[in-house]
């Protein structure tokens, strides 16, 4: 794989996001993810997955860079795929940890809001859903996603607001479990994940499955009603201006 480094120790596979230095997301990353999710979902010798980035970034989200310059045809099967990732991990049936190793906005947080718990390095980073601002609709199944870990009303005003967490702030609201120091982010997350396999495994399979069950059907109903309404949004005029500011003031830090 080109951007996902995995290593398996104790019956934990660690996955490692390693695209560039923020680990922005393109069509071959949610590819890679998928692969490594269903692979890891039927390898009995892993018992649970470890989701890590880099110091200073988890993922700073999808790549717009990259994603501005797709065709329709593209931007289709990129927006297919990435539901098609939410539905794998959302239905992911062993226990699984996000370290958060740093920024963690909009795509990166969606990835992390998969997983059964998130621990999330201390420090001046941020985490949450800011697609609105940036001229992304948000699809319902997100919502859904999203409340489910801080509520319905949180999430509604969230996401219409684009709001964007400190890190003690995201664990107030319960976007996070645990905030430690950044060389403290991977055991911290390997004790959460540990603590929860040594109960009996079909028993917490099945009952994670069922308190789920919320989560799995919205992402399998209205997916191609939710990828239409993002497609017409992303090639409007006024949202393709704003994703080339971005862009701009993304390219001129490089």
């Amino acid at each position: 794989m080109d951007y996902i480094r995995t290593k398996k120790e104790d019956h934990i596979l660690h996955v490692l996001l390693d695209r560039g230095r923020s680990n922005a997301m393109d069509i071959k990353v949610v590819e890679e993810l998928i692969q490594t999710l269903e692979g890891a979902e039927v390898d009995p010798s892993i018992e649970g997955v470890v989701l890590s980035g880099k110091e200073g970034f988890f993922s700073s989200g999808l790549d717009l860079i990259t994603l501005f310059e797709y065709d329709e045809v593209q931007m289709r099967a990129f927006w297919t795929r990435f539901m098609d990732l939410l539905k794998v991990f959302v239905a992911f049936g062993k226990p699984s940890v996000a370290a958060i190793t740093g920024h963690s906005p909009a795509g990166g947080c969606v990835m992390a809001l998969c997983c059964d718990y998130r621990v999330m390095a201390e420090g001046d980073y941020i985490l949450g859903l800011n697609e609105v601002p940036v001229g992304i609709v948000v699809p319902e199944a997100i919502f859904t996603l999203y409340s489910f870990w801080i509520g319905r009303g949180a999430a509604y005003r969230g996401l219409l607001e684009g709001r964007l967490f400190k890190p003690e702030e995201a664990c107030q609201v319960g976007l996070v479990d645990e905030v430690v120091p950044f060389d403290r982010v991977q055991t911290a997350a390997i004790r959460r994940l540990k603590s929860v396999m040594q109960f009996e495994k079909n028993a917490w399979r099945r009952t994670k499955l069922n308190l789920r069950g919320e989560l799995i059907r919205a992402m399998e109903q209205g997916q191609e009603v939710a990828i239409e309404q993002v497609l017409e949004q992303w090639w409007k005029p006024s949202t393709r201006g704003i994703l080339k500011t971005i862009i701009d003031n993304l390219t001129q830090k490089k």
